[in-house]
């Protein structure tokens, strides 16, 4: 079974799950707030699911590309939505400050295998 490092919190789930439902089963702080009330539900129309991950996923959706590349998001900033991902072996998740998550120049929100991109060298 993959594993999901999120932070400090660990845990597994079966190969092909839904990132974003194996983060809310395992109760992780996927949102930032005030976006844990106010979100898409899983759709990959608002974009708040925003994170980081390294390891291998699915390829990004239709709906992903598009939502990625509408404000305040940007193609380039190497997110994925956790919404449309689905996990296909071990990976590291980073949450970045902002509603949407979007802010990848600041410490992420949770404790990360990413440097403060402020501070890398």
């Amino acid at each position: 079974m993959p594993k999901i490092q999120f932070g400090s919190t660990t845990l597994e789930c079966a190969e092909g799950a839904n990132l974003r439902k194996a983060l809310l089963d395992a109760k992780a702080p996927l949102y930032n707030p005030p976006m844990r009330a106010m979100n898409c539900h899983g759709f990959g129309t608002c974009g708040t699911c925003a994170v980081r991950v390294d390891g291998p996923v699915s390829e990004m959706t239709g709906i992903e590309k598009w939502r990625l590349s509408v404000p305040p998001h940007k193609p380039d900033n190497g997110l994925r939505l956790a919404c449309q991902c689905k996990v296909l072996g071990d990976v590291n998740v980073t949450k970045y400050p902002g509603k949407w998550g979007e802010k990848t120049g600041k410490a992420p929100v949770q404790g990360s295998p990413h440097p403060d991109p402020a501070t890398a060298s």
